[in-house]
């Protein structure tokens, strides 16, 4: 469940004031936000991850006032609650891609739990690659294992920049697809943020900014 209202930022070098419209998601409810580059779609995700603090506004999620955590709290609640799918990619070169899920369930404090990854893989179609070096991967398994590091602790809210902007349509609608999947599986709620047109059909519910 995620609320906001009032929401407002303002970057310190900056004079414009970015205002975003309220948001009020019930359980597994899905969110596409769609907006031009530069309107401020990233800055809003940040916001709802905790990684920025609003100017004016409460963001809600699960009925806890994510604005009035500690710098250590929120830490942790990001940790265990929220997964995010980046534009670029996050994974760590120096590991495989199993060692890679087993380190991002390490960080969240959640204990290593082998079959929970080995599923997950499975039905990512990542299984033939799982003892590689992320360098070793291909762009599309890549991409699969943003979409695995953001869920494999099993949040309660996925939050995707832009994960479709690079691919052609085919790729484009696997990947929702897998999202959409994943985030039903999880019983979370899929917030995606893009000025990709193509995903609108996948959506009921709309924003755009």
């Amino acid at each position: 469940m995620i609320q906001t209202n009032n929401l407002t930022f303002k970057y310190n070098n900056k004079e414009h004031v970015f205002s975003f419209p309220e948001i009020d998601l019930k359980e597994e409810e899905s969110l596409l936000i769609l907006g031009n580059s530069g309107i401020g779609k990233t800055t809003l995700l940040h916001l709802l991850a905790g990684l920025l603090q609003p100017k004016t506004g409460n963001i809600t999620i699960n009925n806890v006032n994510i604005n009035t955590l500690t710098n250590s709290k929120l830490d942790k609640f990001r940790g265990q609650n929220i997964g995010l799918v980046f534009q670029k990619k996050h994974a760590i070169q120096s590991l495989s891609v199993y060692e890679n899920l087993q380190a991002r369930l390490f960080f969240c404090k959640k204990s290593k739990q082998q079959n929970t990854i080995n599923a997950l893989l499975e039905e990512l179609n990542l299984s033939n690659c799982k003892n590689s070096k992320v360098n070793e991967i291909s762009e599309g398994q890549l991409q699969r294992l943003g979409i695995a590091l953001s869920v494999v602790h099993n949040p309660q809210v996925i939050l995707a920049d832009e994960p479709t902007s690079s691919l052609d349509d085919e790729n484009c609608k696997a990947v929702i697809n897998l999202l959409k999947k994943q985030a039903k599986k999880n019983k979370a709620n899929l917030i995606v943020i893009t000025h990709d047109q193509r995903i609108k059909p996948f959506f009921q519910n709309t924003i755009t900014l």
